[in-house]
C-alpha cells in the first residue's frame, strides 16, 4: 500500500487530501472518501487505508481547507457549505478529479463514500451530476435545499443509518425516499435498529454527544453492505 498527503487548490484556497493506493501498479477502481463535520481526522484516513487493503485507490478529500480546532468552527463550515451547495459540490468535484488523475485509477470505475456530513457531501456530488459508479452514505445528513436535483444522479445510492439517530429522523428518511423515488434513482436504505449517529466512528464516544455512539455490529454490517454494492458497481471488466 502506498500512502501520501496530496495538496491541491480550488481557486485561492489550499486543501490537503490523503491518498491510500492499494493498486500495486495494476489498474483498479477508485473510491472518494468524505469526512465528517469534524474535518480530516484519523477516521477518514483509516477508511481510506481499509479500502486500499482491498485493492482500491482511495482518496480522503479535505472539504474545509483548514484544520478544525473547535466544534463551533466545524459547525460554521457545515452551515456555510449547506447554504452554498455550488461551493460544496465544486470542492467534491475537485477532489474527485484528484482521485481520477491517479495513474492506476480507471476513470469509469469510481465510487464515493462519506460519513455524517461527508455522506451529505457525496450525495450533493451525485445530485450535481458527477459521473460516479456508486454513492454510499454512512449516518449521512439527508436533507438538501435542492431535492429537484436528484434527477441528475446517475448511479446507485446506498444509505446506512440508525433508527435512533438524533440528526437524521424518520421525517428526514421519508423525505429522502420520496426525493430519490421522484428522481428515478436506484436507491436503497438500510436501517439499523437501536443505533444512533456516528456509529462507524470509534473516536466519537470520547465527545459524549447525546445520541452519538460507536456501534461495532452496525459498523461491520454497513461496511459489508457497501462492499456488496462495490462488487456490483466497481468490478473491472475486460473493456476497462
Amino acid at each position: 500500500m502506498r500512502t501520501e498527503d496530496i495538496e491541491y487548490r480550488i481557486g485561492d484556497k489550499t486543501f490537503m487530501g490523503y491518498l491510500a493506493d492499494g493498486s500495486h501498479g495494476t489498474r483498479t477502481a477508485g473510491v472518494l472518501v468524505a469526512h465528517e463535520g469534524g474535518g480530516m481526522t484519523g477516521h477518514p484516513k483509516e477508511r481510506a487505508r481499509m479500502l486500499a487493503q482491498l485493492g482500491y485507490a482511495a482518496f480522503a478529500m479535505d472539504t474545509f481547507g483548514e484544520a478544525i480546532r473547535s466544534q463551533d468552527q466545524a459547525m460554521a463550515h457545515v452551515r456555510d457549505l449547506m447554504n452554498d451547495l455550488p461551493t460544496l459540490r465544486a470542492r467534491a468535484n475537485a477532489a474527485l478529479a484528484v482521485l481520477r488523475s491517479q495513474p492506476n485509477v480507471v476513470a469509469t470505475r469510481v465510487g464515493a463514500i462519506g460519513f455524517c456530513f461527508g455522506g451529505t457531501t457525496v450525495l450533493e456530488l451525485a445530485r450535481g451530476g458527477a459521473e460516479l459508479s456508486c454513492v454510499v452514505g454512512f449516518h449521512a445528513g439527508l436533507q438538501t435545499s435542492a431535492p429537484q436535483d436528484a434527477k441528475n444522479i446517475r448511479c446507485p445510492v446506498l444509505i446506512c443509518t440508525g433508527t435512533n439517530d438524533p440528526i437524521v429522523n424518520a421525517e428526514h428518511r421519508d423525505a429522502f425516499a420520496a426525493e430519490m423515488t421522484a428522481g428515478g434513482v436506484d436507491w436503497r436504505m438500510i436501517l439499523y435498529g437501536g443505533v444512533g449517529h456516528s456509529f462507524t466512528n470509534p473516536e466519537i464516544d470520547a465527545y459524549q454527544f447525546p445520541g452519538f455512539m460507536y456501534d461495532e455490529r452496525a459498523d461491520q454490517r454497513s461496511w459489508r453492505a457497501m462492499l456488496d454494492l462495490f462488487d456490483e458497481t466497481l468490478r473491472l471488466d475486460k473493456d476497462d
